[in-house]
């Protein structure tokens, strides 16, 4: 009863109410007192106004319902975005009722992970049958997860005099992944670089072993004995076996999410854009590749061969931000039991005082090479902070230590790729 009382209850405006009452009263007694034709014809008339302004409700408002796709420029989209992506939104909207719909105002509010929110507000006129479709753009986003929040949807009968609402929940979650830059050759991560240590150095061949690391799409000249069986009957696609290979050193991205070393939210993200292109690039090589990000929690994948663990990586940078005050050593040294002996640990901070050395001489202690990815937003802008910078990068070379100083993501491929400093 209270879904129906909801329905048909009046949703004009007190003054409204009594000025609709007050004329049907007048009608009424005009059709009494002076009869008539006339009377009859108005009464009627307003009689009629006034049912249809107290119960508006019946045009379905208040049980709209939709359905939302996403699209990008390729076409459909595919679920990937990265961060600077626009994302256009498809709302399919069904409006039930028999009473004309003049037309609907809805909004629309995206929700980031941090609490940032986006409002959008357009409007449709819906067909004879109460369907319609509203097609807008986000803006450019950043990195995160981002979901819809109840759309709610406005309307007002046709003379303008009473608003109806309605609201429903059309389910629209994704999220946005860290941008990337594609990294061709680093010379660092090869198994004969002197720079990593004997302990990283391996068989230079890198023959496969019997350890399955992962799951590939099928490549035309797979032996049968390769073909994964239940990974193409689940997808329906030919997949083949991903097998670990001898003597790849294992590496470890460490990257610095305290609060408190980074000097803008723009620096951070660069550091969250190199640790996923390092990422990138190990998967696309095959190297056991793992994450450890210290912070206000300390989160550690351990180094695997093979794509799935990486997107598990990936995922854990989406909604990644910096918090918490503390030091990268008490960070490692709490992740230690967790780290494998002999693996390369890339640190990717701002920092380049003395604080590296510490990392370093807890890298040497626990047998472990070592790697400083610096990033230095005042490489470019300020000279006396840059010259500094660099005379630290090349302390750190003479020492037999691998450092590369990282501006923005977009010197990243030249920076590794050539051994900039």
């Amino acid at each position: 009863m209270r879904e129906i009382w909801k329905l048909f209850k009046p949703k004009l405006s007190a003054g409204k109410l009594s000025m609709l009452i007050s004329i049907w009263v007048c009608c009424l007694f005009y059709l009494l007192f002076q009869g008539g034709k006339t009377s009859v014809m108005l009464f009627a008339m307003v009689t009629l106004f006034g049912v249809y302004l107290l119960f508006g409700g019946l045009n379905g408002i208040a049980r709209a319902r939709g359905e939302r796709q996403f699209s990008g420029e390729p076409g459909e989209w595919g679920g990937v975005l990265h961060a600077g992506d626009q994302i256009r939104v498809r709302l399919h909207l069904h409006i039930p009722g028999f009473l004309p719909v003049p037309y609907v105002i809805v909004r629309e509010t995206l929700k980031r992970h941090s609490g940032e929110t986006w409002s959008f507000e357009e409007s449709l006129v819906p067909s004879m049958n109460g369907s319609g479709e509203l097609l807008f753009q986000t803006p450019p986003l950043e990195r995160g997860r981002y979901a819809f929040s109840q759309t709610e949807c406005v309307t007002e009968d046709i003379f303008g005099l009473v608003e109806h609402r309605g609201s429903f929940s059309a389910r629209g979650e994704f999220r946005v992944m860290p941008r990337t830059s594609h990294i061709a050759k680093w010379q660092l991560l090869d198994r004969r670089n002197r720079l990593l240590g004997p302990q990283s150095v391996g068989h230079v061949s890198g023959r496969e072993t019997n350890q399955v690391g992962g799951v590939r799409d099928y490549v035309y000249g797979d032996r049968i004995s390769r073909i994964h069986w239940n990974a193409t009957a689940r997808t329906g696609e030919w997949k083949s076996k991903e097998f670990e290979y001898e003597s790849i050193p294992k590496t470890m991205v460490v990257l610095d999410t305290y609060e408190n070393h980074y000097r803008s939210a723009k620096q951070f993200e660069t550091a969250v854009s190199t640790a996923a292109s390092i990422l990138e690039y190990g998967a696309r090589q095959s190297t056991p590749m793992g994450l450890c990000s210290l912070g206000a929690t300390t989160h550690v994948f351990e180094p695997v061969q093979g794509r799935a663990r990486i997107h598990a990586m990936m995922d854990h940078l989406v909604d990644l931000d910096p918090k918490g005050q503390g030091t990268l050593l008490a960070g490692l040294e709490s992740a230690l039991n967790r780290l494998p002996k002999g693996v390369i640990l890339i640190v990717v901070t701002p920092l380049s005082d003395g604080s590296i050395m510490e990392l370093v001489r807890f890298s040497q202690t626990h047998q472990m090479s070592f790697c400083h990815v610096q990033i230095d937003e005042t490489s470019t802008s300020d000279s006396e902070s840059s010259n500094a910078s660099r005379q630290w990068a090349s302390s750190l070379w003479t020492k037999g230590v691998a450092t590369y100083r990282v501006g923005s993501l977009d010197e990243l491929p030249m920076v590794l790729e050539g051994g900039v400093r």
